[in-house]
């Protein structure tokens, strides 16, 4: 569930909520007792990685390509240095 910022327009009281996409927003001030709280627009402080996600996201060095190293021979091609091959 995400974690929502609020800040009271009367106080200025500021609170964290968890609470459900689908819940509504909260109104009522918990330190003045006044329904003037507004929901405040903040980063996400999480980041989505894990099974499930795009491959190449939030991988680095050889990590990048593992669909081709899966294959076998598109990945022993980009693996080798390119040079001058001996004939």
């Amino acid at each position: 569930m995400p974690i929502y910022e609020y800040q009271c327009q009367s106080c200025g009281h500021e609170l964290e909520a968890i609470q459900k996409m689908s819940d509504a927003a909260l109104t009522d001030c918990p330190q003045c007792k006044e329904s003037s709280l507004k929901k405040r627009i903040s980063a996400a402080g999480f980041r989505l990685s894990g099974s499930g996600w795009y491959e190449t996201d939030f991988k680095t060095g050889k990590k990048k390509n593992l669909t081709n190293q899966d294959t076998g021979s598109a990945s022993k091609s980009a693996d080798k240095p390119a040079g001058p091959s001996a004939s």
